[in-house]
């Protein structure tokens, strides 16, 4: 069985590697939405895989260090593409939740990235 739980996030970024004149090359900013998948077999007393409220509580640490910042000063996203910002935080989430299955990052309601490590 899989849970999620969907967060969100403000952040401004810029992207050093686009070619010159690509607009991305500016600082903008996104609210970003994250929904991290976590699998596991229901535990028998609760019915749970894993308590919402202890999934919010591993990512809450995260979400603080990347709400209203600039991603490109956090160590590991000098060059912050969807793609870059979802293995930073695969390799920060998967050791508190060794469920963990899948990320989806949407820089836009329309753009994201699917990352199962």
């Amino acid at each position: 069985m899989i849970i999620y739980k969907t967060f969100s996030f403000d952040s401004a970024h810029y992207l050093p590697r686009v070619p010159a004149g690509h607009k991305c090359g500016g600082m903008h900013g996104h609210t970003y939405t994250l929904k991290v998948f976590i699998s596991g077999v229901p535990e028998p007393h609760s019915g749970w895989i894993l308590d919402y409220t202890d999934l919010k509580k591993g990512i809450s640490p995260l979400i603080d260090m990347l709400d209203h910042k600039t991603l490109n000063d956090i160590p590991g996203l000098e060059n912050p593409t969807s793609e870059q910002v979802s293995i930073w935080l695969w390799d920060k989430i998967k050791p508190v939740f060794p469920g963990l299955i899948r990320i989806e990052l949407n820089e836009t309601p329309s753009s994201g990235v699917i990352y199962e490590g």
